[in-house]
């Protein structure tokens, strides 16, 4: 939905942010709490605004499961902690956030009840209804996912009416812009363009996900500061991924 200045109005929205983006580049730190505390603002001034947020947050910060497998170790283990790891940087969030009053759960895939609450469909939602920011952490629960699939999964099980993916980069571009400076970024582009051209910004499983329950997409850059906030208060930006291609 857009308003007469083609902004974007959304009622529920999911965010996925990778482990990454949780680390100062070059550093040796897991979790940097300036960068932490900078995404938990942007995330308040929006829940402020009145916008029922959902997160998804990888663990590549961590522990990458699909890089340990190609070393030796079995996959569906290193797979288990990369769910783990996506558990920390939940807690790291939900911390931050809970100390600048934005109320928040979170809800993982596979049971802790000392540090979470099981994922309950019916319970995240009416905690959105609610007010409260929901975190969803150690992905679907089952190995050979990733959670770009989880946050799609996520989005399609609470009704989000959106899926934001933070990157470095700009949008979806039809080759990597760090490579190539002729490049072409996309202003929108279907489900099924990305699926066949294997424009990798999420994983086939998830845009098929979004495809089938209708839900768009949108990949925009986090490195812009207050882009967050202006992504989930649905500023243009970025790529729209949607089932016809177009804005």
């Amino acid at each position: 939905m857009s308003d007469n200045n083609g902004q974007r109005k959304f009622k529920r929205v999911l965010l996925k942010l990778s482990g990454e983006a949780l680390r100062e580049p070059g550093s040796t730190d897991n979790i940097s709490p300036p960068i932490v505390e900078d995404m938990a603002q942007q995330i308040k001034q929006a829940h402020q605004s009145g916008v029922e947020i959902a997160l998804v947050v990888g663990g590549g910060n961590f522990w990458r499961g699909v890089s340990a497998s190609n070393r030796g170790m079995e996959r569906a283990t290193a797979d288990y902690m990369g769910m783990l790891a996506t558990v920390m940087n939940s807690l790291a969030l939900q911390s931050m956030l809970e100390a600048i009053d934005v109320p928040t759960r979170v809800q993982s895939a596979i049971e802790m009840k000392n540090v979470a609450e099981p994922f309950i469909r019916r319970r995240a939602m009416r905690h959105l209804e609610l007010g409260r920011v929901v975190i969803f952490a150690a992905g679907t629960g089952n190995p050979f996912f990733s959670t770009d699939t989880t946050a799609a999964l996520r989005a399609s099980e609470v009704g989000a009416d959106v899926v934001f993916k933070a990157t470095k980069v700009d949008g979806i571009y039809d080759s990597d812009p760090n490579r190539n400076p002729n490049a072409k970024r996309y202003e929108a582009v279907s489900y099924r363009e990305c699926i066949e051209r294997q424009l990798k910004v999420m994983d086939a499983t998830a845009f098929s996900l979004c495809e089938e329950n209708s839900t768009p997409i949108v990949v925009f850059s986090m490195n812009e500061p207050g882009n967050i906030f202006r992504a989930l208060t649905g500023h243009a930006m970025g790529t729209l991924v949607n089932a016809s291609g177009k804005l």
